[in-house]
């Protein structure tokens, strides 16, 4: 029963922040328009890459998402060291994980993390920035926001707030936040207290050795945050810790692949550097420099394993949020496929592993001439486009936004 307790306990400490998260991630998503973003992003220079980090820090985009959002922006202007900028401040943090991470890990972290994620950014920014020689190009390519006309009323931009905060939102990070949930738990439960102490007196190595697992791994930034906790209470120092939760969110191998594709070799390996010398860096000042004390109150708090700590308000927001969680995994995963028009052509597109990819596509290729609708199946890619467009076209804004046809 221990694993079952760690489970709702986790679940029970994050759940109130993160209905909060998924509120605020849905009114940014509602109220901002997609030219915002191409307006700030689009001049080179020192000040393009800080408004690049700074607009992606709150953002509620993975590192899934965050690809076609940046390769999008760098086809509509941006300067490569804007987007490798957004790239590496958007999937370290978010309102939903900042608000989560201060629920299971204290004040602290919650300020390091959008810090961190703020500072890499401008480095790696512009970094790339001074190896960049060429200007921005420009393409007819939106980002994933909504558009909405003008007139649109306050209550129409409140009913997309909430669609995409409590649906759309949990459907992108729903399936990892349980498995780091359920890893977590298990960490807790199964590995020794003290299991991790062998590298307290090595604390580079144990860095090193995070970065090895975390990079290649896909995990997002709030499902990170139980993991990081589990392995704190069994010894694994908050520096330590602090490195999963940077760099697991901020690359992974298909991240990699595509900024190399879209950005260049030279650009991804400054992406990629600037993640883990940056993770090991900050790490390292957290355990050497900061007191300990700041960093020990979630892990007391985190042995209560034995038998249930819900509160009546945790509880509530815990059973709310696993409606919630039901009923977007349900619809991530339900086939929409409907009967074949005589004017419907079905490609599959690879690549896609959220809502924000799905939105991309089908939002781009509605904007080609002879396309009267599109239709995106998440699971199984399979792309049903009404009309009679060029495929070439439609292969290109499919490349263009780091996918690829089967």
């Amino acid at each position: 029963m221990e694993f079952i307790y760690s489970l709702i306990n986790m679940l029970a400490e994050m759940a109130p922040y993160l209905l909060l998260g998924f509120l605020i991630a849905g009114v940014l998503y509602a109220f901002v328009p997609g030219n915002f973003y191409r307006k700030h992003l689009s001049r080179p220079g020192a000040w393009a890459v800080i408004k690049a980090a700074l607009i992606g820090v709150p953002l509620p985009l993975c590192s899934c998402g965050v690809l076609p959002t940046a390769v999008s922006l760098r086809r509509n202007g941006a300067s490569r060291g804007a987007s490798t900028s957004f790239l590496i401040a958007t999937p370290q943090t978010g309102i939903d994980s900042i608000a989560a991470t201060y629920s299971l890990l204290g004040p602290a972290f919650a300020i390091i993390r959008p810090v961190a994620a703020l500072v890499t950014a401008f480095i790696g920014g512009m970094a790339v920035n001074r190896e960049d020689k060429t200007s921005g190009t420009s393409c007819d390519i939106d980002v994933d926001t909504i558009d909405a006309p003008a007139s649109a009323s306050f209550g129409r931009r409140i009913i997309d707030a909430l669609r995409y905060g409590f649906v759309e939102m949990i459907q992108n990070i729903g399936k990892w936040l349980i498995i780091g949930l359920v890893i977590a738990a298990a960490i807790t439960v199964f590995i020794p207290d003290g299991f991790f102490t062998f590298f307290a007196e090595y604390p580079l190595l144990s860095m090193i050795a995070v970065v090895i697992v975390a990079v290649p791994m896909y995990v997002c930034s709030t499902g990170s945050i139980p993991i990081a906790l589990s392995l704190m209470l069994k010894g694994l120092s908050p520096g330590a810790a602090f490195v999963l939760l940077m760099a697991g969110p901020a690359a992974n191998f298909a991240s990699i692949i595509i900024v190399s594709k879209s950005l260049g070799k030279k650009a991804a390996a400054i992406y990629l550097g600037t993640i883990i010398i940056g993770a090991i860096a900050i790490g390292l000042c957290i355990d050497y420099f900061m007191p300990r004390d700041w960093f020990t109150m979630p892990m007391v708090a985190g042995h209560a394993n034995c038998h249930l700590n819900v509160g009546l308000f945790s509880g509530i927001c815990s059973l709310v949020l696993i409606a919630l969680l039901i009923n977007a995994l349900i619809l991530k995963y339900k086939s929409n496929k409907s009967e074949k028009m005589d004017n419907e052509q079905t490609i599959i597109v690879k690549g896609m592993t959220c809502g924000h990819c799905k939105a991309m596509v089908e939002k781009n290729i509605a904007k080609l001439p002879g396309v009267e609708a599109v239709t995106v199946d998440l699971a199984s890619g399979e792309t049903h486009i009404q009309g009679k467009p060029e495929m070439s076209a439609v292969k290109e804004v499919i490349e263009d936004l780091g996918f690829s046809l089967k």
